[in-house]
């Protein structure tokens, strides 16, 4: 497995021999076909980080994040949520960059 990207609380990694991602969330390790890793990128890019600084939207600053057709569940505090965007935003850009890395060899 490669490591595409590597924040505070998390890795991905692309394993080449099976067509796959995997994220590394240190407690657990998910493996996703790139169709789920859209999914997450929509619904980590969706959440609005302002409402966990509003007590009135967000009183515990926590968020409830659904992964694998609800086949995961992970809570996360604020930091998590803001290194998660972290990673979804660079680790996008690093699959992007090598693509256009191997159209650019042929």
């Amino acid at each position: 497995m490669n490591v595409i990207f590597q924040s505070t609380y998390y890795t991905l990694y692309q394993a080449t021999n099976e067509r796959c991602f995997y994220i590394d969330f240190g407690q657990k390790k998910i493996r996703m076909p790139f169709c789920q890793l859209l999914s997450l990128r929509h619904k980590v890019m969706s959440i609005d980080i302002a409402d966990h600084f509003d007590s009135d939207l967000n009183t515990h600053g926590l968020e409830v994040l659904t992964l694998c057709n609800k086949e995961h569940l992970f809570i996360l505090n604020t930091l998590e949520i803001l290194d998660l965007k972290n990673l979804v935003e660079y680790g996008f850009l690093a699959i992007g960059l090598s693509a256009q890395k191997e159209l650019q060899t042929y």
